[in-house]
């Protein structure tokens, strides 16, 4: 019998990796068997001290166990009676600390965007024990290129924390407040969304965008301005990441149209969310379930969703604002297929659609958090376990 799963990626609270480490680890301890192992350094800025105690020990054993692998370079160590849950990234590709640890399985993780792999990574994967995809738009994708050890398992929310809380919200006044949020890069579609608040602000005056775009890795957004929404992409700021006040003032928008909320630990999000009169994801692909998205949706949050890759799980009739007019997106190389460019007049229509009825927009919003009830992490870990070998 399994007695532990170890997880070859960083557990974290404020990126979505480390966020889905950080939840199943915690999950794993309550239920007690099988046990976590973590195998990577975890990076903690905001942990409850409760947390904190209770990922002591891991912490310290994988502290232990990373001196052992350095005390015997080229040595693989053998995990007795684990599986190991190895995060692969989009061509398929393990990390380096992979090959430090051997267990009695290796199951793949993997929230993918490409649609087009190596033939080598395609044959890495297939000799793994199993591979658990993050949305069903994933698993067919790598179904579709020959993979045949393929689960689909999504990701869970908080939903201790990630809720509905009436009557809390106050703290812009009254103005209507719209939440984007997401690493800034072309293929989460920020360009997208601002351009349609651009718009819809120059109608609405009260409107304020309040964004969680911080990218700590500047040159993976080169590609941002492409579509013709936005002239110039974002430089980098002088402390690290990006200037993203300065790229919305270049866009066209007042400084006072826009909160950058920058880096913010997950456990803070609820109290940001629960401010928010929409929000909006136009992201033109997403190899999970968008972590972020799912998060307003349970906080009670109306969404705009564009209906296309990972996103396709999270809609469903009466619980949010799908963008439909998908437009096929450029190939970029490394497989585009599904990928979907959202309309901006869409956006805006739908922005319109909850400003001018807030009761229909808190009716989907509450029947999102109904639904998004039964995805917590718990469940989710459940279905997880199910799955593996």
């Amino acid at each position: 019998m399994t007695q532990r799963i170890a997880l070859l990626w960083q557990v974290a609270d404020f990126f979505g990796w480390g966020v889905f480490g950080l939840n199943l680890t915690l999950d794993l301890l309550k239920r007690g068997t099988p046990r976590p192992l973590l195998l990577r350094p975890a990076n903690l800025q905001l942990a409850n001290p409760l947390v904190a105690g209770l990922l002591a020990p891991l912490i310290q054993e994988q502290q232990h166990l990373q001196r052992m692998c350095d005390d015997n370079p080229g040595h693989r160590m053998r995990l007795t009676d684990t599986i190991v849950l190895c995060s692969l990234g989009n061509n398929l590709v393990a990390p380096e600390v992979a090959a430090l640890y051997q267990g009695d399985a290796t199951v793949g993780v993997v929230f993918s965007e490409r649609t087009r792999f190596d033939p080598a990574a395609l044959a890495e994967a297939g000799a793994l024990d199993g591979v658990i995809a993050g949305s069903t738009w994933n698993g067919d994708v790598l179904r579709a290129q020959g993979l045949d050890n393929v689960r689909v398992v999504f990701q869970g929310v908080d939903t201790e924390l990630f809720r509905p809380v009436p009557g809390v919200r106050g703290l812009l006044g009254d103005r209507f407040a719209v939440f984007s949020g997401g690493k800034l890069e072309y293929r989460k579609g920020q360009d997208i969304v601002l351009a349609a608040f651009r718009t819809f602000r120059q109608r609405h005056p009260d409107a304020v965008l309040v964004t969680c775009w911080q990218n700590l890795w500047p040159e993976t957004v080169d590609r941002i301005a492409a579509a013709g929404h936005v002239t110039v992409a974002p430089a980098a700021a002088p402390g690290g990441g990006l200037d993203i006040a300065g790229w919305v003032r270049a866009n066209g928008l007042p400084a006072d149209s826009v909160v950058d909320l920058g880096v913010v630990p997950n456990v803070l999000m609820p109290q940001v969310l629960r401010q928010m009169d929409a929000a909006v994801f136009a992201s033109r692909c997403e190899g999970g379930t968008n972590l972020v998205a799912m998060e307003c949706l349970a906080c009670g949050v109306p969404c705009v969703l564009s209906a296309n890759t990972g996103h396709l799980d999270l809609i469903a009739d009466g619980t949010c604002y799908p963008l439909r007019d998908q437009a096929p997106v450029p190939d970029t190389g490394e497989g585009t297929d599904g990928w979907g460019d959202s309309s901006v007049d869409e956006v805006v229509a739908a922005l319109e659609a909850i400003y001018a009825d807030p009761a229909e927009a808190g009716r989907r919003a509450a029947a999102a958090a109904d639904r998004m009830a039964a995805w917590s992490w718990a469940a989710q870990t459940g279905r997880l376990l199910e799955a593996l070998p």
